[in-house]
């Protein structure tokens, strides 16, 4: 069996753009894709705190920016400054669910401090940025 199982999250960012004349997706700080193990063109879930989810991809903003672009359709989904958690998902097999996996959490606490949180089996390990 496959479970679907939350891969990396990137927790509390701030919407800074939006491109409603775009064709789609989510710019995110290319720092922030790298600490939180998100790829380009991966599927996301995005969870406005303020109105709903929905779904998108990911694609790299200038590394450095803090960029939290919503682009195309996802734009009419926030007003810049709100508040949004993006996931992604992935499927493991039950013995890799059991297995010491890296699935990363990325806070954004305030603007000027990141936070990783690793999830290592049973062991939480948090790292300064």
């Amino acid at each position: 069996m496959l479970l679907n199982m939350l891969k990396c999250k990137l927790h509390r960012a701030r919407v800074t753009h939006a491109e409603l004349h775009y064709e789609g997706s989510c710019g995110i700080d290319g720092d922030l894709l790298d600490l939180a193990g998100l790829r380009e063109n991966e599927s996301i879930d995005i969870y406005n705190v303020t109105n709903g989810r929905f779904r998108t991809y990911a694609i790299r903003a200038e590394a450095g920016s803090g960029i939290i672009s919503l682009n195309g359709a996802a734009a009419h989904m926030a007003d810049l400054g709100d508040i949004v958690i993006i996931c992604a998902y992935a499927y493991f097999d039950e013995v890799e669910a059991s297995i010491s996996q890296n699935w990363s959490i990325v806070m954004k606490t305030i603007p000027s401090k990141t936070q990783r949180i690793s999830f290592l089996f049973k062991w939480l390990n948090l790292y300064s940025v």
